[in-house]
């Protein structure tokens, strides 16, 4: 069992140089997307604007892609183009806007986390001139049943 002073010495005793990559280690956000989508990255934008934290952005074969929303517990019904990992907790799927993430940032439910199945027109990263869709935010639940969490018209 390692005693709190052990915890302090080895970590004072790590190059300077390395603490600013240890922080930096673990994105607020951890966005996994085809390397070829275009509103993956605009989404990712929006999100930058929105200030939501140190977002990462990682390139990932559809097929790996695939497999890591699975793992998630995204299944089809609820898939879109990308998938995110907020604080290391929940899962973002989809263009889902900024105020619905920060709004589940705050309320922390017990859940998986959030979903914009599909890609809508006019969600964040789908915009397309002054064309809109009207589409719900889902809440994923620990037991894979969704509800809606926000209605965007």
């Amino acid at each position: 069992m390692m005693h709190r002073r052990s915890v302090l010495l080895a970590a004072l005793s790590l190059p300077i140089a390395n603490l600013p990559a240890m922080a930096a280690a673990e994105p607020d956000i951890l966005v996994m997307k085809s390397p070829t989508c275009g509103c993956c990255s605009a989404w990712v934008t929006h999100l930058d604007a929105a200030d939501l934290g140190q977002i990462e952005s990682r390139n990932l074969p559809d097929e790996r892609l695939w497999e890591i929303k699975a793992r998630l517990g995204i299944t089809e019904a609820l898939a879109s183009c990308h998938t995110a990992l907020l604080l290391g907790r929940y899962v973002i799927e989809g263009h889902v806007p900024a105020s619905d993430i920060r709004r589940l940032m705050q309320d922390q439910p017990d859940a998986l986390g959030l979903t914009v199945p599909g890609m809508p027109i006019g969600s964040p990263g789908m915009e397309m001139q002054d064309q809109k869709e009207a589409f719900d935010t889902l809440l994923i639940h620990a037991d894979g049943t969704t509800s809606v969490y926000a209605t965007h018209s």
